[in-house]
């Protein structure tokens, strides 16, 4: 599958963290799943409850949703409005593109931004819950800003790297890296099977017989 972060360590540093902490997000929503079926099948047979699911839910919600801008993106698999783009010509679309990644990485700042206020208001106010569980705010908003910090390293190192191309006039592998997906590579992502381009398909035919590719 490709990715959008160039291929140096410090974009395979990003990939790890951000695989990692999508796993360890899965498995939560996968335990998350199998407490709130025991939530249910102990208020409807054994009259009993487990305090607090809803609550820890609506935390991961916000948590897994945070984390998982940054996997998107890696992955290029934010959705793009696209049915004008591919009628300009390549530098038109070349600069596009770059504006598009800046303002992604200008709006990954300001969540990070305003994320990082709610956090410092919570603990300077003592914010707890209004629930049985009572829960210190500063606790599950700090997991959570840890997402939108994920989310700015991952914009931000993409947008620097969509800079370098830009001013480098490499304009096809800046379109390539940071347009919207083909339909080939959007078939490819979901099953890893890799789809011949046409132009993959038009160099099998045009091959000598006998010749190798």
């Amino acid at each position: 599958m490709k990715t959008l972060l160039p291929p140096d360590p410090v974009s395979r540093g990003l990939t790890r963290v951000c695989d990692w902490t999508v796993i360890a997000c899965g498995w939560w929503l996968i335990a998350l799943s199998v407490m709130t079926c025991i939530e249910m099948l102990g208020r409807k047979v054994f009259s009993f409850s487990l305090q607090g699911i809803d609550e820890i839910g609506s935390y991961t919600y916000g948590i897994v949703g945070a984390f998982g801008f940054a996997y998107t993106l890696i992955t290029r698999s934010h959705t793009r409005v696209d049915f004008l783009l591919s009628r300009f010509p390549a530098k038109t679309r070349a600069l596009l593109n770059l504006l598009a990644m800046l303002s992604l990485a200008a709006l990954s700042m300001l969540c990070l931004w305003r994320g990082w206020h709610v956090v410092v208001e919570s603990i300077e106010l003592h914010s707890t819950a209004a629930t049985p569980l009572a829960t210190p705010m500063w606790i599950p908003q700090s997991i959570w800003l840890g997402g939108y910090l994920m989310f700015a390293l991952v914009a931000g190192w993409a947008a620097i790297d969509a800079l370098r191309l830009f001013l480098a006039r490499r304009t096809q592998e800046l379109n390539t890296r940071f347009g919207p997906q083909t339909l080939e590579e959007e078939i490819e992502a979901e099953t890893d099977i890799h789809v011949k381009t046409p132009s993959e398909t038009a160099s099998i035919h045009t091959t000598p017989a006998g010749a190798t590719s």
